[in-house]
C-alpha cells in the first residue's frame, strides 16, 4: 500500500479530531497536509483501505507502517481491542500478561490513560477518517461503493459510542474541533445512515441485496443490505441502553430479515478422509472458526467477514490473536482424536487469555468437566460449543499469571478439514467474522422475550442453535436462558461487555451478579454504573476543549 496513506491519516485525523492525534504523530518527518489536496491516491486504493482496517493496523505485514503513528500496531488493532475491552472485562476471559492495560482490563479499573483503550479509540477514529476522506473524495464514483463505505464508518461510529459514549463526531474532514455528540445523537445518525442505505430513506447510494459468498468469488468480504439490518438490529437491541428508551420491535424486525435472508446458518459438518489419507470429523459449529471458513459452507454465515491471510494480510490482531493468546504448546487441537500434532496450527503459542469458570458453568453447572482435551470435553457437555482444553488445568484462576489455571479455549484453529496445510505457520487463514447469522436468532428470541410475544417463535430460534450444536433443545425460555446462550454460542467473541449491560450484569453497585476477579478481588465485587462506559483518552481530551470526560473519570 502506499506509504501516503499514513501520512494523509495522520494529517486527517488531526482535523477529523481536533488535533488528538498530535502527540501520536510528532515523529513523522511530514508536515501536516490537506488531504483534499492529494491526487495521487485511487478510488480503489482509497476504498479497499476502507475495508482493510478490520483486518490489520498497518500499511506492511504484522501490522508494520501503522495507520496511528506511536502506537503498537496491535495495541490499535481495532478487533484485538475491541476484543480486550469487550472479554477481559467480563465473566468469560482473564489474561495473565503482565502487560500495562491488561490487568486493570481484567480488574475493571482502567482509566483516561489506559494505553489499550486509547488504540481502540485512536483505531476507530482512524477508521472513521478513512471513510471521511473516501467520501469527500469520490462520494460521486459508485453508488454502491458509497453505501459500503457509509456502513463501514456508521459501523465504526457504533463501536465507538458503545464503548467511549459521548464522543467527538464529524463527516467532514475540517480543521476545526469536531463537537462532541452525545450517545444518543451518534445513534440517531447511525439509525439514519443505515436507513438510508438499504433503501429506506431518501438517498440513492444503495447496499447490494444480500448474496453470500465463498472467498475467491467476486464482491466476498463486501458488505451488503444483510450486514446492515444486522447492525440495525444490533444498535435497536442496545437502544434502551444507549437512550434510555426500548425498542425491541425494530430489533425483531430486522433480525428477522437476516433470519430470512439467504445467508444461511451452518449446519454442515465434515467427516470424511482428508488429502492425506487420515479421516477427519468436525462438527458444522467447529467449522465456523477454522482455516477453511472462508471456502466451505461455513462463509454462507458470514454477513461481514474479514478476509485474513497467512501470506498476504498477516496481523498480530484479528484470528491470529484468537489462535495465538488462548493456547499454549500442551493444549491439544479440537480434533477427533490428539493422533496429529499439539498446539491449534502454529508455532506461535503465547498462553495468555483462558475462560473464567463462569463461561465453564454454562456448560458443566455443576463443575463436572472432565479433565480432558477439548475433542473429549464438548462431547461430555452435550454441546458441541464447549471447545475447552481441561486436561492438566485448574478450573479456578487462584493464580492469574498461571496458564494452567483456567481451562483453554480450543475454539479458533488454522486446520483445514482436508488436512491441507495453512499458507504460514506464523499467521492464520482463518477469516474473522465481524457478523454471522447465528446472531440474528438470538436478536429476535431476546426482542420477542422482552416484548412479552411469540413465545414459541422465540424458544425455536434458540432452538435451532442449539440444535446445530447438538445440545438439548429449550422446552421454555427466559431472559437468563437468553444471556447464557448469548455466552455459549459466542463466547471469545468479542461482545460479551455488551450483553452483560443490557442484562443488568455489568457496573452497578446493585448487581447480583459476581464472577472470579471481577472488581479486582478473586471471590468477585461490585464497581460503579459509571464504568459501563470507558474514558475518553486524556490526550484527546487537552487537544480539544470542546470535549467533556465521562462521569466517574
Amino acid at each position: 500500500m502506499n506509504k501516503i496513506f499514513k501520512y494523509i491519516l495522520s494529517a486527517a485525523a488531526v482535523l477529523l479530531m481536533g488535533g488528538g492525534l498530535t502527540s501520536c504523530i510528532n515523529d513523522l518527518d511530514v508536515e501536516p497536509i490537506d488531504p483534499s489536496l492529494k491526487n495521487d491516491v485511487g478510488v480503489e486504493q482509497m476504498f479497499n483501505k476502507c475495508y482493510s482496517v478490520f483486518a490489520t493496523s498497518g500499511n506492511n505485514g504484522g501490522d508494520d507502517n501503522v495507520d496511528v503513528d506511536g502506537l503498537d500496531g496491535g495495541f490499535q488493532h481495532k478487533y484485538r481491542q475491541m476484543w480486550n475491552s469487550n472479554e477481559l472485562t467480563t465473566d468469560e476471559a482473564i489474561c495473565g500478561w503482565g502487560d500495562t492495560g491488561i490487568p486493570e482490563y481484567c480488574h475493571n479499573t482502567y482509566d483516561a490513560s489506559h494505553p489499550m483503550l486509547r488504540g481502540y479509540y485512536y483505531g476507530l477514529c482512524i477508521g472513521i477518517t478513512f471513510c471521511n476522506q473516501y467520501m469527500e473524495k469520490f462520494a460521486d464514483h459508485d453508488a454502491t461503493m458509497t453505501a459500503e463505505i457509509r456502513f463501514l464508518r456508521a459501523f465504526q461510529y457504533y463501536l465507538l459510542t458503545d464503548a467511549f459514549g459521548n464522543i467527538p463526531f464529524s463527516t467532514i474532514v475540517s480543521g476545526d474541533d469536531p463537537e462532541q455528540k452525545t450517545r444518543p445523537e451518534v445513534c440517531e445518525f447511525i439509525e439514519s445512515e443505515l436507513l438510508d442505505i438499504i433503501g429506506e430513506g431518501s438517498g440513492e447510494t444503495i447496499l447490494s441485496d444480500p448474496a453470500p459468498k465463498k472467498y475467491g468469488q467476486a464482491g466476498y468480504g463486501r458488505v451488503d443490505k444483510a450486514a446492515a439490518w444486522m447492525l440495525l438490529s444490533r444498535l435497536y437491541l442496545n437502544w434502551q441502553v444507549y437512550t434510555g428508551t426500548p425498542r425491541w420491535e425494530d430489533a425483531a424486525k430486522y433480525a428477522k430479515k437476516v433470519i430470512d435472508s439467504s445467508y444461511q446458518l451452518n449446519t454442515k459438518g465434515y467427516a470424511d478422509e482428508g488429502i492425506d489419507g487420515i479421516y477427519r470429523e468436525y462438527t458444522a459449529y467447529q467449522m465456523l472458526f477454522m482455516g477453511d471458513n472462508g471456502i466451505t459452507d461455513a462463509a454462507y454465515e458470514a454477513v461481514f467477514p474479514v478476509i485474513q491471510d497467512g501470506l498476504r494480510t498477516t496481523s498480530w490482531g484479528g484470528t491470529n490473536f484468537l489462535m495465538c493468546s488462548t493456547v499454549d504448546a500442551d493444549v491439544h487441537p479440537n480434533l477427533y482424536d490428539a493422533s496429529e500434532v499439539n498446539g491449534l496450527y502454529s508455532n506461535n503459542t503465547w498462553g495468555g487469555n483462558r475462560a473464567r469458570p463462569e463461561l465453564i458453568r454454562l456448560f458443566f453447572p455443576n463443575d463436572d468437566a472432565p479433565e480432558a482435551h477439548a475433542y473429549e470435553v464438548f462431547v461430555a457437555a452435550g454441546d458441541d460449543r464447549a471447545l475447552f482444553e481441561t486436561a492438566g488445568r485448574h478450573l479456578n484462576v487462584e493464580n492469574e499469571s498461571d496458564f494452567t489455571y483456567g481451562y483453554a479455549i480450543a475454539k479458533f484453529n488454522n486446520f483445514k478439514c482436508d488436512g491441507s496445510k495453512g499458507s504460514s505457520i506464523t499467521f492464520a487463514d482463518s477469516h474473522l467474522f465481524y457478523m454471522r447469522k447465528a446472531e440474528a436468532y438470538l436478536t429476535y428470541a431476546e426482542a420477542l422475550t422482552r416484548l412479552g410475544q411469540q413465545p414459541d417463535e422465540a424458544r425455536e430460534a434458540v432452538n435451532t442453535l442449539r440444535r446445530r450444536a447438538h445440545a438439548t433443545e429449550l422446552r421454555s425460555l427466559s431472559l437468563d436462558q437468553i444471556l447464557a446462550e448469548w455466552g455459549r454460542e459466542f463466547y471469545f467473541e468479542g461482545r460479551r461487555r455488551v450483553d452483560l449491560i443490557r442484562f443488568g450484569k455489568f457496573g452497578g453497585y446493585n448487581v447480583d451478579y459476581q464472577w472470579q476477579w471481577k472488581g479486582g478481588a478473586y471471590e468477585g465485587r461490585n464497581f460503579s454504573a459509571e464504568r459501563n462506559v470507558f474514558a475518553i483518552p486524556t490526550d484527546d481530551l487537552i487537544a480539544n476543549p470542546k470535549l467533556t470526560q465521562n462521569p466517574g473519570y
